[in-house]
């Protein structure tokens, strides 16, 4: 038991505000009919390409997803916008995604009863920072009065798994170590192109955070055991964003160039990482000798809801039930990294002894997945 691992806290943050597919199909749309009409000649010459309209139906056909919850949706639902409408906060106030992480800390500790005291090692493990630095992660730290150090890390989607795993070695290696706090807020709508009829509906923004310790420290009543952690790496450009520092070095400094902002080949993407994904995980089942039927629970990177549902075929070789396979997208939308720890903080109630799959995946490619043993 000395050296076994635990998740105990699990603590989220979702905006209040939301917008769903009809009334952010309204905006696109009135762009879309304004661009045609502006460049109509030249579209009638074939110099430039109509704009398709979209529709809400097309969205939660294509992606399962039927709204999202944003930091600021007044710009994004605005035509003439399209973008979140920020203000810029004085260096000495907590940044935007500061303040998602802090929140979802806080739950996460409550959740496991702990407090700052608890934590000796912070990881913000998120797609997307809104600065390179200082370090979101200290200053999430020093928000939540830690000692002890602090550090970003960005494997896109998968960041989390990842994270698990430099807290799982951290907590074998350093018995000073009290426990190990993870924050991924992704405030995604910032780096979205609300002009892609093809993308403009993926993302929404939230915080998901995790307290990891070792057994002998756990006060909580909800507890899952750390079992296998399998991570993978494999480049591909079918997911990217170029928008970084030196972007205004280079002759497409405009930030609506579609390189400067999340990209993706959709079809190309699916195709790749089903089997990428679900041969790492039954690939780990069998490392540990279990059987597809004991695995309880499949918790997944919330990117899209046929996605989902083929990768949980595989892994289970069956259907998989709601309470099997817990979706969240449809309310939430893809929220990066965070999203399987909304999934996750959303469906804990599995039986003693009972398996659980914790994977995400993501731009890179990169993948991870964790298996979680309910004690």
């Amino acid at each position: 038991m000395t050296n076994q691992i635990f998740i105990t806290g699990c603590g989220t943050f979702i905006p209040p505000e939301v917008i769903d597919n009809e009334t952010l199909v309204k905006a696109y749309n009135a762009h879309v009919q304004e661009h045609n009409q502006k460049y109509s000649k030249e579209i009638a010459v074939g110099d430039k390409t109509a704009l398709k309209i979209s529709s809400a139906d097309f969205i939660k056909n294509a992606s399962g997803i039927e709204k999202r919850h944003v930091m600021e949706a007044s710009g994004i639902i605005d035509p003439r916008r399209l973008r979140p409408e920020l203000e810029d906060r004085n260096p000495d106030e907590l940044s935007y995604q500061a303040e998602m992480g802090l929140a979802a800390a806080k739950s996460a500790l409550d959740q496991a009863n702990k407090s700052a005291k608890d934590v000796g090692m912070l990881i913000s493990a998120c797609s997307n920072y809104e600065r390179p630095y200082p370090s979101l992660a200290i200053e999430v730290q020093k928000a939540l009065g830690i000692v002890g150090f602090a550090f970003d890390m960005n494997v896109a989607c998968s960041s989390v798994p990842f994270a698990i795993r430099l807290a799982y070695n951290s907590l074998i290696t350093q018995p000073e170590l009290p426990g190990v706090l993870i924050v991924t807020p992704e405030f995604y709508t910032g780096h979205l192109n609300f002009r892609d009829r093809d993308s403009h509906f993926i993302f929404g923004d939230a915080a998901g955070a995790l307290y990891l310790e070792r057994s002998k420290t756990s006060k909580s009543n909800n507890i899952f055991s750390v079992k296998n952690i399998q991570l993978l790496t494999h480049f591909s450009n079918n997911i990217r964003n170029d928008g970084g520092f030196l972007r205004q070095a280079v002759n497409r400094n405009d930030p609506w160039h579609p390189r400067n902002l999340f990209s993706q080949q959709g079809r190309a993407v699916f195709k790749e990482i089903i089997p990428l994904v679900s041969e790492m995980i039954l690939d780990q089942l069998e490392e540990e000798n279990i059987e597809r039927s004991s695995v309880k629970r499949v918790w997944l990177h919330q990117a899209n809801s046929k996605m989902n549902l083929l990768l949980a075929k595989k892994i289970l070789a069956r259907e998989p039930s709601p309470s099997e396979l817990p979706l969240v997208l449809n309310k939430y939308g893809n929220t990066g990294a965070a999203g399987v720890v909304l999934a996750f903080s959303e469906s804990q109630n599995l039986d003693q002894g009972s398996w659980g799959v914790f994977c995400a995946f993501g731009a890179g490619y990169s993948a991870g997945s964790v298996l979680l043993q309910k004690c």
